[in-house]
């Protein structure tokens, strides 16, 4: 089972290195920034399932991380403090915090609240899952229903086409590497070449644009992967 990512946003190594016990022992997966700049930084290049977020960081807070990472991701966010005043709460809330914890803690409710959050971030994200569709100028893409209309028509995709597709354009301001697309689509066991990321996006823009796709729905950054082309007004 693919362990759970969290990542841990503190100043202090003593905190981090805490929280990096006790969530290694309830099996997580940890990525550590030490200030705001890493901890945007890390949200850029990777998914995690929750963050746990300090407040009190010099040059950038954790009010205005947690600001900066709700601009373009709904990943939980647990932030923690050593002040326990309503005020400081309710800013935090604002900001886009999930939950709030005051220092210090026992582990056991900070492991309890990290589940809680993931759990509830899990259903809702079905629920939005069930009922969305991802639409942009001339494409449409169902992700429940596991298909694509391109002007109108269904276009048939293979899984991995379909799941390459629809990555991209429900993150389109997210550029991937072929690692990172492999990790996700083909999972840790997958032992051929990256290249094969290639042959599925080739497949992915010839069939778009034998249905009349009028530009190439996947954008190649040059140095980095791919990314979604989001031409036209999402919808």
């Amino acid at each position: 089972m693919e362990k759970l990512q969290v990542l841990v946003v503190d100043d202090e190594w003593n905190m981090r290195n805490l929280l990096r016990i006790f969530l290694a022992k309830n099996d997580f997966e940890i990525v550590e920034a030490k200030n705001g700049l890493e901890a945007v930084n890390a949200v850029e290049i990777r998914d995690f399932d929750i963050i746990i977020l300090d407040i009190m960081m010099p040059d950038m807070d954790g009010w205005e991380v947690c600001k900066k990472i709700r601009q373009k991701y709904n990943t939980p966010i647990l932030m923690l403090t050593a002040r326990t005043d309503t005020a400081d709460k309710v800013n935090g809330f604002n900001m886009g915090a999930d939950d709030y914890l005051v220092k210090p803690f026992e582990t056991d409710e900070l492991i309890a609240r990290v589940h809680a959050l993931i759990r509830r971030a899990t259903v809702t994200q079905a629920k939005e899952h069930q009922s969305k569709k991802v639409e942009y100028a001339e494409l449409v893409i169902y992700p429940e229903a596991r298909h694509v209309e391109i002007q109108g028509k269904i276009v048939e995709y293979t899984q991995k086409e379909f799941d390459l597709l629809c990555l991209l354009a429900e993150n389109p301001q997210r550029a991937y590497t072929r690692d990172m697309l492999l990790e996700k689509l083909w999972g840790h066991d997958f032992f051929g070449d990256a290249r094969t990321v290639d042959t599925h996006i080739k497949n992915i823009r010839e069939k778009a644009q034998k249905a009349g796709l009028g530009y190439n729905p996947i954008q190649t950054v040059w140095g980095v992967g791919y990314k979604f082309n989001a031409v036209g007004d999402k919808k």
